[in-house]
């Protein structure tokens, strides 16, 4: 299961169902993450790292289940959400930047623990 820190901020609004995207930079470390963690749902997928960003853009990529935790600490509180996956713009009153093309998670069935 893929593991992602969030700020509290936003770790509270997606828990009050204000918010229901969570967004993340363009990056190789997220291109090798998400792939991987679409590779583990869907055994058939073969795209490759460099490929995989291109193919997010076009498909929304079902990547399971993603435990966001607030904060490092083996206690840190967290929530499991379902994801699937994008590229694009995200809101701002969300922080995303203006003009900016992030990696987006859209999120459903979020539980807390």
């Amino acid at each position: 299961m893929l593991t992602l820190t969030i700020e509290k901020k936003w770790f509270d609004m997606i828990l009050s169902g204000e918010k229901t995207e969570e967004y993340r930079e363009l990056k190789r470390y997220y291109d090798s993450r998400f792939r991987n963690a679409a590779m583990l749902k869907n055994q058939e997928y073969q795209a490759s790292v460099s490929e995989f960003r291109n193919l997010a853009a076009t498909v929304d990529q079902d990547i399971g289940t993603v435990k966001f935790r607030n904060g490092y600490a083996p206690d840190a509180p967290y929530f499991l959400a379902d994801c699937k996956l994008t590229v694009g713009e995200g809101k701002t009153e969300w922080g995303a930047v203006p003009g900016t093309e992030y990696y987006i998670l859209k999120m459903k069935n979020v539980r807390s623990k």
